[in-house]
């Protein structure tokens, strides 16, 4: 049992002759019980950080269907090659006859965020539909980091395109990016 003493001195011989003063217990039991309760309390109560995680969609590998490829106009198809040092190497169209040269260029507001959000926007004038929008073909290599997908489609997210895929690097890709000394 936890006590408080404050008792009023010890005796001294000599001098006046006092009254004795009586000293003062103070249990500090229900105290420190109260202090685990509501240490206790909040612990419980408090929210841990949750961790973010953005949905991805992923097509079934058990699917019976054989593969299908859906048509998509080159003026409407952005490809963004993962390649290695955190760099990027992006084009629209198609890989043998690209509408814009192929551009190597950083993650960032001035790196790839602006080219998407300028290809989206020149796309959008093009088409006047936003159902025909924007399309955005990411094609991770073997020498990119497995950070840099995550940071590409955090990229989808911060630009709002809302169509995207994930797709297997082609030889033809892979050569653009030796070219560039990015693989």
């Amino acid at each position: 049992m936890a006590e408080l003493d404050t008792s009023g001195g010890g005796k001294h011989k000599g001098g006046k002759v006092r009254s004795k003063k009586q000293s003062t217990r103070v249990d500090l039991t229900a105290m420190v019980d109260l202090a685990f309760l509501l240490i206790t309390f909040f612990m419980l109560t408090t929210t841990l950080s949750k961790p973010q995680a953005m949905d991805l969609a992923m097509p079934d590998k058990n699917e019976d269907k054989p593969d299908t490829q859906l048509e998509v106009a080159d003026n409407r198809s952005m490809t963004i090659l993962l390649g290695s040092g955190n760099k990027v190497e992006w084009y629209m169209g198609s890989v043998d006859k690209p509408l814009t040269p192929p551009a190597v260029i950083g993650f960032g507001s001035k790196g790839i965020r602006k080219a998407i959000i300028e290809n989206k926007k020149k796309v959008l004038a093009e088409t006047g539909d936003p159902k025909k929008g924007l399309i955005v073909l990411i094609k991770p290599s073997e020498k990119s980091r497995y950070v840099n997908l995550v940071d590409i489609l955090d990229e989808m997210k911060v630009s709002d395109v809302d169509r995207y895929a994930i797709v297997d690097i082609t030889q033809p890709e892979i050569g653009l990016l030796k070219r560039e000394n990015i693989f």
